[in-house]
């Protein structure tokens, strides 16, 4: 189910967000620019990826598929690992409040100038996101985002660079990951693989690699 949780996520609790073409799904880009296909796709699930895409877009493709088509531009393949909770200490903050959508203006400012990954206008839609303030300023955030069945990933982790070094980002996936068991679910996340500081600071928390997997970022023909 990991392997691929953009499919697990849309084909179950996400399904409210899903767009579906045959073998392809992928999130409303309102919401995440994230696509996937059918463990089991053969070649021809690029048309439907096509037909939910519309010609010449980019979409980004979690999780394995067949190499895509002539006609098709490989914009960029970030390699990433996926890490699940096997010790986390994880406890609710009382400072840790939790950010609905009038706060999407000041996440989306955040998320800009800190790069943790996409947020978009309806991502807070995908589950709870918790923030931290400092005299009303908000300086640090995450939250949930896919969610295949009995799984919540943690993402959106962001502290404002005058802020790092106070632990603000612990506290918040300590705090995200609590919610998260309380529903009976266990938490996972993504890093690239790049990211060497963002993955010494998750196995410090107590998470724990499980899988490596592929963030395909591609142009439909056209």
């Amino acid at each position: 189910m990991l392997d691929s949780p953009a499919w697990a996520a849309l084909a179950g609790p996400h399904r409210r967000f899903a767009e579906v073409s045959g073998r392809a799904v992928r999130y409303h880009p309102d919401v995440a620019p994230f696509a996937a296909v059918a463990p089991d796709a053969g070649d021809d699930v690029w048309d439907d990826l096509a037909k939910l895409a519309g010609p010449g877009q980019v979409v980004t493709v979690v999780g394995a598929a067949p190499p895509p088509p002539a006609g098709w531009e490989v914009v960029l393949e970030i390699p990433g690992v996926q890490l699940v909770d096997v010790e986390l200490d994880a406890a609710a903050d009382p400072e840790a409040v939790r950010l609905d959508e009038t706060d999407v203006p000041e996440m989306i400012d955040l998320v800009e100038r800190t790069q943790p990954g996409p947020f978009r206008a309806r991502t807070i839609q995908l589950g709870t996101y918790l923030g931290l303030r400092d005299r009303g300023k908000l300086v640090a955030m995450a939250g949930e985002r896919m969610h295949p069945p009995g799984w919540t990933e943690i993402s959106a982790v962001c502290t404002d660079p005058a802020y790092r070094g106070q632990g603000l980002a612990t506290r918040l996936v300590r705090a995200v990951a609590a919610g998260i068991r309380a529903r009976g679910e266990q938490p996972f996340l993504h890093a690239s693989a790049s990211n060497t500081t963002a993955i010494r600071l998750y196995e410090a928390l107590g998470f724990r690699l499980r899988h490596r997997l592929t963030f395909r970022v591609v142009r439909t023909a056209g």
